[in-house]
């Protein structure tokens, strides 16, 4: 799967990850048993995607075909989520400012909006319910108000090439449409939060706000299901574990980004998969895959 590399790689800004030949880094003990479930997914024909990297230093501690271009589902949320964050902090528009849901912003699954009476929300609000649950409904709210164009341009603003939101969300995409919401190379995904947790993502007020929306994320299904925090509150310290992450998932598609702070150490991690989704057994497989990567993730950090 990857060749082996030895030494730390010095903290910067991500290179955009280059296409051409298969390259990684081999991970240390630690990380030894996630890098054997990823490769047997590997095997198994589950296209596979990941990085992870040390908070304080920087140092790689894993890789897997990190700059390969993945679908990655509700994942470019949160590059809408740090435009909004940004134009919040400039003061182009309020928090509380309301806005109403129109039929034309309807979709289904993800998100609990659609279930709710109130046919306006503020703009602060649609954020937390974005960070919360992935909510499907307030995100093409939100695209309308923000406009696609835009969180493009902060996209490339920020340095991101291999990762961009694509389009707003659909029940069904057709020939016309793009056909994916989100794609992003794991490298990207994990340098964008670790400039997040860094506060350099636009400026620290910016990337504190994203943060704290997405700090309220419900989805622990994959890599964070190996952490045992309560999904539904893991604000704070537990364990002396504090979690941010985001998650993508589509038919055949499942992806985690995000940041694990532990008593000993904190990472940033990427990890992104695509599978034909046509047996249970084999969702399930990459799922379990995924876990045994928050489990050496867990014990580096813990």
């Amino acid at each position: 799967m990857s060749a082996p590399v030895q030494g730390s790689e010095r903290r910067a800004r991500h290179n955009g990850g280059r296409r051409g030949k298969h390259r990684g880094h081999e991970p240390g003990e630690s990380f030894s048993r996630g890098f054997a479930a990823l490769g047997e997914l590997a095997l198994a024909g589950v296209q596979v995607s990941a990085r992870a990297v040390d908070l304080a230093t920087g140092a790689v501690l894993f890789s897997v075909d990190d700059h390969v271009v993945m679908p990655t589902a509700s994942i470019g949320k949160v590059l809408l989520l740090i435009e909004l964050a940004a134009r919040l902090e400039s003061r182009e528009t309020s928090s509380l400012s309301l806005v109403d849901r129109t039929q034309s912003d309807a979709v289904a699954d993800s998100g609990i909006w659609q279930h709710l009476a109130a046919p306006s929300l503020p703009l602060a609000d649609l954020a937390a319910l974005v960070g919360a649950t992935s909510d499907n409904l307030a995100t093409n709210v939100l695209l309308r108000r923000i406009g696609l164009a835009s969180v493009r341009v902060r996209t490339e603003q920020l340095g991101l090439k291999h990762t961009a939101m694509l389009d707003l969300v659909r029940d069904h995409r057709g020939p016309d449409d793009a056909p994916q919401l989100s794609v992003g190379s794991a490298k990207e995904l994990t340098w964008l939060f670790s400039a997040l947790a860094r506060g350099e993502v636009v400026d620290a007020a910016t990337s504190k706000r994203v943060i704290g929306w997405l700090s309220l994320g419900h989805d622990l299904s994959m890599v964070a299901s190996a952490f045992g925090l309560d999904p539904l509150a893991h604000r704070a310290p537990d364990h002396g574990l504090l979690l941010v992450n985001k998650t993508g998932t589509d038919s055949g598609v499942r992806g985690e980004v995000g940041v694990l702070r532990g008593p000993r150490a904190g990472v940033a991690y990427t990890v992104c998969t695509a599978f034909d989704d046509t047996d249970l057994s084999a969702r399930l497989a990459v799922l379990d895959g995924m876990r045994a990567v928050g489990r050496d993730l867990l014990d580096y950090v813990h």
